[in-house]
Parts: C-alpha cells; structure tokens; sequence
C-alpha cells in the first residue's frame, strides 16, 4: 500500500473511536440478509416504480427493466466486496472515508440519507395508496395521514431491536412474493390474449410529445433505483455473522431474483393491459398493479394483489428506516452529524437516536404527498452515490479485490450517465443538496478540531 494512501487512511480512521456504547451485534446470516435485501427491493420498485417508468417509456420499460438489472449487478458485485474487507455499518460512507476521500465519505453518506429518505416517504405513499384500494376508500385526503402512521410504527418496532424487525421482515417478504405468483399466474391467460398488442411500438413514450431515447433512458434511471435495496446489506454489514462470505453471496441472490421478479411482473403488466394503463396511476395515489389484477379473469386476484403491495410497501420502509439510522450513526462516530446519534443502548443494541432522527426525516418527505416526485429525487441522489461505491472499488489492492475491476468502471460510467436523464430541475436541486452538504461538512470538521 502507497504511504500517502497508508497515511490517509490512519488518518481517517483516527476520526471514528468505536466505544461498547456504539456496537452493534452479529446477528443476521445468508438467509436473513437476503430476505433483508429483498425487503428493501420487492416492494416501491415492483409496485409502483415500474409503474411510474412506463409511463415515460412505454413498452420500452421492459428493456429498461434489464438495463436497470445489468447497472445494478455491477454496482452490487462492488459493494459486496468493499463489505467483505470493511464490515462496518455505514455503507459507501464508509468505503468512501477508508478508500478515498473525507469529502468524498461524507458526500456519499449525505446523497445516501437524501436518496434513500425520499424512497422511504415514497414507500410510506405508497402503502396508504393501496391500503385506500384495499378498503376502497377515494379519500386523497387521508393519503399522507396513512403514510406517517406507517412511518411511526415502523419506527417504533425498528427501536424493538435487529432480531424482531429481521423476523418481520422475512414474513412481509414471503407474502408479497406469493401475491405476486398469484398476480404473474393470474395474468399469463390475460398476455397470451393480448399477444403483441400492447408491445408495438416497443419505444412509444405513453406521452408522446417526449422522445423515446430520452423516455427510455429516465426510465433506465428509475428502474435502477428499484433495485438498490441489495445495499441495505452492506450498510448493516457491522450486524452480518461472517460477513466476507455471508455479504457477496447475499447481495447475488438477492438481485437474481429480483431481477427475474420485475421483469415477469413488468411483461404481465405491460403485455396484457398496455403501458399506458399500467402508468395511470404510477404518478399519484398508486395502486398499478392492483388496478391491472381487476382486468383478470380470475377472481379475488385484485385483493391478493393489494394485500402483497400493503406488506411489500412496510418491508421497504422498515429496512430503510435500518439502513438509514446506521448510516446516521456511522456519521455520529465521525461527528460528521453531531456525536449524539452514534449512541447504541438496550440489550437490543439499537442506535435510538439515529432512528428516531431517520423517522422525522421520512415524515418530513412524506408531506410532498407525490410519489412520482419523491422516486425522480431518489435516482439521482442514489446514482450519485453508486458512482461512488464503483470509485471506492477501484481503489482496491489486487489482495482486496473479489471481482475484476471493469465491473467498477462499467458501473461508475452507467450512474454518472444515468444520473442527468432525470428531470433537469430534479439533478439541478441535487446539486445544490451535494454543495450544501459539503459546506456543513467543512464547518463540521473546523469545529470538531477547535474543541
């Protein structure tokens, strides 16, 4: 190792003193760490983010769909070997201060607590939108009322302790898997009626005053953000039993799955009703894929349907209100945020201040009351900070490195190309959050020095 890198990164490492007061415990294997993965993917991304990419590509989102799949297993395959060598919470925050740069550690720990805070409110939207459906209730008003009930509660059962919430989550997982065969299996008679029609013109934005490219390359940047669950597992790599083994193999199975999951339910969704039914209700309220399952032959599907999305939506949001207060406490011990959050108490070794500050952080983004707005933020911040976690993986010594490094190039050259075929005034504002960000950082570490 160079001395200036060696230097650097004694440096770093000088800044975050881990106390008993501030560790968490092993508690989670393969099995709970892909079922944790998958909690955080098979749920906004499959119920309404593809949806919403459908309606700015058309047909053309199943192809979106792959690439999205393809950008992500690069990026996954480079934080599962930045987790393997550095199995602390924090994620790319941490790769970030270790590997490069305290600049950049903390840019990618402030793009990570915006993506993924807009991902949960977006999540939170999203189940008070289905559990309306469920109870066929067309009350807009009680939309954001619903969402911050849910981020309450889900905030106090993640303050309960790792071990209860990875329970829950296996179980919120295994019913929306089933009510998605049931949705797949429900609709095939409905496709192979259909056959093409709904697919021709493959690139025919739903409006067509945009351009199909630029449709199909946002839509590119949604989908990829419907797959980034899989790094909820290195950013609670500090609770995961042998994590070299346990983290790689995890995220891989995870994005396996999901990858084949989005793509039959996207095919079903598209083939047997048309992209521009399947998009009606991806921008609001959305309950997408239960108002496709109505169009069914079959009965009771809609309900199966609706009943999946409601889990599958509390699954996200409990694993991001995880993922996010370990990476508030990550920075806690850095004193990149004050010192405060890197307290872990209880026998459950929960960090309740950093949760407690995740859930008033979701509620916040909640009250924008649009998913389609909060998921457009989402994809460029989380873009910004994969780009990142690829430039950590390149930092790699040939002892470290688990994958060869052009998986770390392909995926830093898609996320900086994906990145600003969001919305402009979306990737505008997320650049002034990146500025800001870094001159409370600047601030931040003149004082922590001063005192």
């Amino acid at each position: 190792m160079p001395i200036r890198r060696r230097l650097l990164k004694k440096a770093t490492e000088s800044r975050e003193v881990k106390t008993d007061s501030q560790s968490l415990q092993r508690q989670v294997g393969v099995f709970g760490a892909t079922m944790m993965g998958l909690g955080s993917i098979v749920g906004t991304g499959v119920f309404v983010s593809i949806a919403i990419a459908a309606g700015v590509a058309g047909p053309a989102v199943i192809l979106a769909i792959v690439v999205g799949a393809m950008v992500a297993t690069c990026n996954g395959l480079s934080s599962a070997q930045l987790a393997a060598n550095h199995p602390v919470s924090g994620g790319t925050y941490e790769y970030g201060y270790r590997w490069l740069h305290p600049s950049i550690g903390f840019t990618a720990g402030w793009m990570f607590l915006c993506a993924k805070t807009a991902s949960a409110a977006t999540a939170a939207l999203g189940f008070a939108g289905y559990i309306l459906h469920v109870f066929g209730q067309d009350r807009p008003d009680w939309l954001i009322p619903l969402a911050l009930v849910a981020v309450l509660t889900l905030t106090v059962l993640v303050l309960s302790g790792m071990r209860r919430s990875s329970n829950i989550n296996i179980g919120i997982v295994s019913i929306t898997l089933f009510s998605l065969a049931v949705f797949v299996l429900a609709g095939l008679a409905t496709v192979l009626e259909a056959g093409t029609t709904h697919l021709t013109p493959f690139f025919s934005p739903v409006d067509e005053s945009a351009s199909p490219i630029a449709g199909f390359l946002q839509s590119c940047a949604l989908m990829f953000v419907a797959y980034t669950g899989y790094g909820r597992i290195a950013t609670l790599a500090e609770e995961v039993r042998t994590p070299r083994r346990t983290i790689p193999l995890a995220i891989i199975v995870t994005l396996l799955v999901s990858m084949g999951l989005y793509l039959v339910v996207g095919l079903v969704g598209v083939a047997s009703v048309g992209a521009e039914t399947f998009a009606t209700d991806g921008t609001g309220r959305a309950a997408p894929l239960e108002v496709i399952a109505r169009q069914f032959d079959v009965s009771g599907v809609a309900m199966v349907v609706a009943l999946g999305a409601v889990t599958a939506m509390l699954g996200v949001l409990l694993n991001l209100i995880l993922g996010l207060s370990r990476v508030v406490l990550a920075m806690g011990r850095r004193r990149d945020v004050p010192s405060c959050f890197a307290a872990v108490g209880g026998s459950a070794s929960t960090p309740y201040p950093a949760v407690i500050l995740v859930g008033l952080m979701i509620a916040g983004l909640v009250l924008i009351g649009d998913v389609k707005t909060t998921w457009s933020f989402s994809a460029f911040t989380v873009l910004i900070y994969y780009a990142m976690t690829n430039l950590a993986a390149l930092s790699l010594t040939e002892e470290e490195r688990l994958y060869p490094r052009l998986i770390s190039w392909l995926g830093l050259a898609s996320c900086l190309f994906l990145a600003f075929w969001v919305k402009p005034e979306i990737w505008m504002f997320g650049l002034v959050l990146i500025a800001g960000g870094l001159i409370w950082h600047s601030a931040a570490r003149r004082l922590s020095h001063a005192t």
